[in-house]
């Protein structure tokens, strides 16, 4: 049967209208028309509730949309009419259910794609360092850190060796080695053992690439000819190492604090022992010149490098006993999940003394450099290992493992220990820094820097931005005019072969063999129509194999002529690139695969400006002794257009991928680089990109039948086309290089889509050189697992900033109804009605967001990327909505199952001391009855005390039980009061209709009142009903305190891992945080506790906690964005 109901307008106060056991708020004439089961007419009523004051009025309409129940005693009359067709409400109980299963499946599908790709195996490529370690100790002196933790001296090589010999002759250059989040001093064994082999084996013979060149303040450059170039080392390494015991220093900032005090302890007892040392030798009759060492390096591993920071900054660290900090995988602007309030605040801490010891000039001498692991680091990413904003860009950089020289390789968070390839460019850029004249570190932090920037980035590649290539990196000011340097005078290429020039016609030019001849190439005639740049990719090595320069005009040689008419030699531009292993030559005159390049050398329009011809020197084959030919010599070099080479993956074909691939059809004679757009970061949904090889211009390969039979075109132009190479820039990470592309998954670690992502990050360049020869045909597929790892990895810290929004706003629920005299709906319930479209979805979900922009727009940080910032941020509501989902379906299920056992027990026997009265009388049950009768003040001393004086864990673990035995108590009584009693009520689902008691109807016989029951003078519900709403209200709270209890969960761990080493306090932020937790959860354990402040001198205003409840949920919706 169909009803309509006509409602009368009231011009102050709402209408409430009862529908079964829904009630819908109206506040203008409506004409409502829904269809309702065929019931009892007297159980529909139209209803004016109490006057509403101002606040109650925004309650209500924050309530809006609720379907409710209205108490018995405040029912009227309605009017009821037939024929009308609207809603069946059945339906909206089949949708909830529907719309809570999608966002948990959601939830659950994306974390279990995570896990399974986080736990799949990575190739890293990197070699293992072996060694032949020794560890000596260092004899402690009396401190009070000193106690706990131990130094030692490491020795590589396999004999034994006298400790006290070996400690008595010290004399090289200290450095530190600090392991990080549970790490261990013997990490130290494998840059130690690089370090010495290299000081042994000599600094390494120069490739004569192109080196990064800095630029410091003021636009001072850093000339080369202050650096010192030596040819063997003066001083080895002594390498240190601290033993922190294996302690979670990421767990907690009180350890934290104890490591960075004894590493302080640690630098000047390896200061004081090399003066012991000095004196020993001393008083055996050895004669010593030179000065003590009066700084020790510090290189840290993970948390250990922000010990190292730490330590420069700490009050008691001698003056300038710090002046160069390496670190590895370290996370410098946070903490990998900043749960403890303490570890956050003790970073922020330490990040604001640096910035002040800068601007003070108290550390103008120090230099930091930070090295990430890339993409394949897990643990920390490379945003977090960024030094912006901490240390000036004339004090030290972050360099990724992807883009350091010589390295080239992502690694995993424990690997970048021992990978040999990074070890060994570590352990020659901290012997570089060694002054060959007084046997120390050298003391000028500009020559520092310089030396560093040298040592270990990859020369300066072209960046992509906005499709243009670029030369200058965001990270270190690089020299734009910087002067060419020449080739060494020593080698001296004979001019026999030089003499047959070869003058090329076409804008492409293709060297494939060690011919020792020159080709002219004409920048004017060749570098028309829009190919204002040039670009060489060669495996031969510069100046040994290949020579380039610049004429003005042919024949002007002589260097007496002005230097707007000299030749310039360019060659020092070609930058080192990772390549493969060249193919070997089976037989002298045999063909061969093309070589992987090795380098690439690039001009811009301006560094052709005034110039007119191009020249590529090619050695002959026997030109330099002790460096013989490669098997295959290559180099292919174009004038191009980039505007010809854009391609572009949108994100929506991005997308698709995942299902069928999007092909893009490269033709023959196209520009040497590509730029491929993706529309979505390769850092948020990394994909696998192809390259097949479809033609290179061979029709009739010409060979015997018995040998072409086998090969097809692919294998045919391998001879011919050279393996192409991807170069992707990311504003944070830096260079990415991919050798040997053919099919491999690329991945960048950006960091989308946040409030302080950089400009460009909601997208990725890659710069693609292809053979201009060849015809390819590429494709790119997002990987599911992989984006839902990197979205994982991303943004788990605002998802668990979120997940307290979303208890906040569920909680806001509770409040509002309990205050309008409705029932109170499970969180659960509560947590599905605002994620209902559209109001409580937009104003909850969505208005944060446009908060955020308008800020944005108002203050002078940079504007995020508007549609992929609300994408992700409503992506991560949506999960942290999932996540609560299913912790409160799990601790219902729980208490449901664990509350219908203890019912099914206490009603079919008696229990023990039931029969046995007389047992009350002993002492321990009569304490017990105390402490039920006053269960929240004993909940509040103990978890204070314990909060206050032992761990503030443990105090909400007492919170968290009381609340869980307040649930059981409830359910108990619920299930036991009311023996029809449904789940569908005790989950907020239920359908049908109940009977509702009136003021003089009593309670369930036998049944005593719970304490916590409601103390309305005119509450009406039932006792069954009170209990329920007295659990859904305590199970709101334990779901809150539950969240930050795991908050201080990997504090606890490692708390009880250093319950031997003695007892220390709680800090003080943490405790005065988790009591006002404690004191929240013991005044709010009764519902009718809703009155949050009073307001001075204003009778009848009040803030209530529905209110506070909604500016917390968006106080922690806002701060994670």
């Amino acid at each position: 049967m169909t009803y309509s109901f006509v409602v009368p307008f009231h011009p102050i106060q709402p209408i409430s209208i009862l529908i079964g056991d829904y009630c819908v708020l109206i506040t203008s004439f409506v004409h409502l028309r829904l269809a309702i089961p065929s019931l009892d007419s007297d159980s529909y009523f139209a209803v004016p509730p109490k006057a509403l004051s101002l606040r109650s009025y925004l309650s209500t309409f924050a309530t809006a949309g609720l379907r409710l129940r209205v108490p018995a005693s405040k029912l009227r009359d309605a009017r009821l009419r037939e024929g009308f067709l609207a809603v069946d409400w059945k339906m909206e109980g089949f949708k909830s259910k529907f719309r809570l299963a999608t966002i948990v499946i959601l939830s659950i599908g994306i974390g279990l794609l995570a896990v399974y790709d986080l736990l799949k195996p990575i190739t890293n490529g990197c070699n293992m360092t072996y060694m032949y370690p020794t560890y000596i100790p260092i004899s402690a002196t009396e401190s009070s850190s000193s106690s706990k933790y131990g130094l030692y001296l490491y020795h590589e090589g396999w004999k034994k060796i006298d400790f006290k010999e070996h400690l008595k002759q010290l004399n090289g250059v200290p450095v530190l080695f600090i392991p990080g989040n549970g790490g261990s001093y013997k990490q130290v064994r494998s840059i130690a053992a690089e370090s010495d082999r290299a000081y042994q084996g000599g600094p390494p013979d120069s490739m004569l690439y192109q080196e990064a060149s800095l630029m410091l303040e003021e636009g001072v450059d850093m000339d080369e000819k202050d650096i010192p170039k030596v040819t063997q080392y003066t001083r080895r390494l002594d390498w240190f190492a601290v033993d922190l015991e294996g302690e979670h220093s990421a767990m907690d900032g009180q350890i934290l604090e104890e490591h960075t005090e004894y590493v302080v302890y640690a630098i000047h007892r390896i200061l004081d022992q090399y003066k012991e040392s000095r004196d020993a030798r001393e008083k055996e009759g050895a004669s010593e010149s030179g000065s003590l060492p009066n700084n020790v390096i510090l290189v840290g591993h993970s948390m250990g490098g922000f010990v190292a920071r730490a330590a420069v900054v700490h009050p008691n660290l001698r003056k300038s006993s710090v002046e160069t900090v390496v670190t590895l995988s370290t996370p410098h602007q946070s903490p990998p999940i900043a749960l403890q309030p303490s570890l956050g605040h003790y970073y922020e801490y330490i990040n604001q003394e640096w910035k002040k010891g800068y601007e003070a000039q108290t550390l103008s001498r120090v230099i930091v450099v930070s090295i990430s692991g890339g993409a394949n680091d897990y643990q920390v990413r490379s945003k977090l290992e960024s030094v912006d904003g901490i240390v000036p860009s004339t004090h030290g950089f972050m360099i990724s493992s992807m883009g350091m020289k010589n390295v080239w390789l992502s690694m995993e968070h424990q690997v970048i220990l021992w990978c040999n390839q990074l070890v060994v460019q570590v352990s020659h850029t901290l012997l570089s820094l060694v002054d060959p004249e007084t046997g120390h570190p050298i003391s000028g932090s500009r020559k520092r820097l310089s030396i560093l920037t040298k040592m270990l980035h990859s020369g300066s590649f072209p960046k992509q931005k906005s499709g243009l290539l670029q030369q200058h990196s965001s990270h270190l000011p690089l020299h734009k005019e910087r002067k060419y340097a020449g080739c060494p005078s020593k080698l001296q290429w004979s001019d026999e072969g030089l003499e047959r020039d070869l003058y090329i016609k076409t804008p492409t030019v293709t060297i494939l063999a060690m011919d020792g001849r020159r080709r002219w190439l004409d920048i004017k005639e060749l570098g028309s129509n829009g190919r204002n740049k040039f670009v060489l990719v060669t495996n031969l090595l510069p100046c040994y194999g290949v020579r380039l320069h610049l004429w003005p005009e042919k024949g002007t040689s002589a260097s007496d002529l002005p230097l707007s008419k000299r030749v310039v030699e360019v060659t020092s531009k070609i930058v080192q690139i990772p390549s493969g292993p060249a193919p070997r030559q089976i037989e002298p005159g045999s063909q061969t695969e093309q070589p992987p390049p090795s380098g690439v050398f690039w001009l811009e329009s301006k560094d052709m400006h005034g110039f007119r011809f191009l020249t590529i020197s090619v050695a002959p084959s026997p030109t330099v002794s002790g460096r013989p030919p490669p098997a295959a010599s290559m180099a292919v070099g174009q004038f191009f257009n980039p505007q010809e080479g854009r391609k572009q993956f949108s994100p929506h074909s991005l997308l698709l991928s995942m299902y069928s691939r999007k092909d893009i059809f490269i033709k023959e004679d196209h520009p040497i680089a590509m730029n491929i757009t993706f529309g979505i970061s390769l850092g948020l949904f990394p994909a696998r990109v192809s390259l097949e090889t479809t033609g290179c211009g061979i029709k009739n390969p010409g060979l015997p039948v018995e040998e072409a039979g086998d090969m097809d075109s692919g294998s045919l132009c391998k001879l011919r086309c050279f393996p192409p190479v991807a170069l992707a820039w990311d504003p944070t990470a830096g260079i990415h290089i991919f050798p040997n592309l053919y099919s491999r998954m690329i991945e960048v670690d950006s960091s989308p889509a946040l409030w302080t992502s950089a400009h460009g990050s909601e997208k990725t360049n890659v710069l693609l050189l292809v053979d201009p020869h060849c015809s390819y045909k590429t494709s790119a597929a997002v990987s599911l697992t992989a984006g839902a790892r990197r979205f994982m990895l991303l943004y788990a810290s605002q998802i668990i900033g979120f997940a307290f929004a979303v208890v906040f706003f569920g909680l806001m629920r509770q409040a509002n109804a309990w205050e309008l005299d409705l029932p109170v709906p499970s969180l659960l319930s509560a947590v599905e009605l605002n994620l209902g479209m559209p109001i409580p979805f937009l104003v909850l979900a969505v208005s944060p967001i446009l908060i955020a922009l308008f800020y944005s727009c108002l203050s002078t940080s940079p504007f995020p990327a508007v549609s992929s910032f609300f994408f992700v941020s409503i992506i991560c509501y949506l999960i942290a909505n999932g996540i609560i989902i299913f912790l409160i379906l799990t601790t219902q299920i729980l208490s449901h199952v664990v509350a219908r056992v203890h019912v099914f027990f206490k009603t079919r026997w008696k229990w023990w001391i039931g029969d046995n009265s007389n047992s009350t009388n002993f002492f321990p049950f009569k304490v017990a009855r105390v402490i039920n009768v006053n269960s929240s003040l004993a909940t509040s001393l103990v978890a204070i005390a314990l909060v206050c004086f032992v761990h503030p864990a443990l105090g909400l673990l007492i919170l968290l039980f009381s609340h869980a035995l307040c649930c059981h108590h409830a359910l108990c009584s619920f299930f036991t009061a009311s023996s029809k009693a449904r789940s569908e009520d005790l989950f907020g689902f239920g359908n049908n209709k109940k009977s509702f008691k009136f003021k003089n109807e009593e309670s369930e016989e036998g049944l005593p009142v719970d304490e916590n029951s409601s103390s309305t003078p005119d509450s009406t519900r039932s006792y069954g009903d009170t209990q329920l709403e007295i659990f859904h209200h305590r199970h709101g709270l334990l779901i809150l305190h539950l969240l930050s209890l795991l908050m201080f969960l990997p504090s606890l761990v490692a708390w009880f891992e250093r319950l031997s080493m003695g007892h220390n306090f709680p800090w003080l932020l943490d405790s005065i945080l988790c009591m006002g937790v404690v004191l929240h959860g013991i005044c709010d354990s009764k519902p009718e506790f809703n009155v949050f402040f009073q307001i001075p001198g204003m009778r009848g205003y009040e803030i209530r906690q529905g209110f506070v409840y909604l500016v917390a949920g968006f106080g922690c919706y806002l701060s994670e964005l």
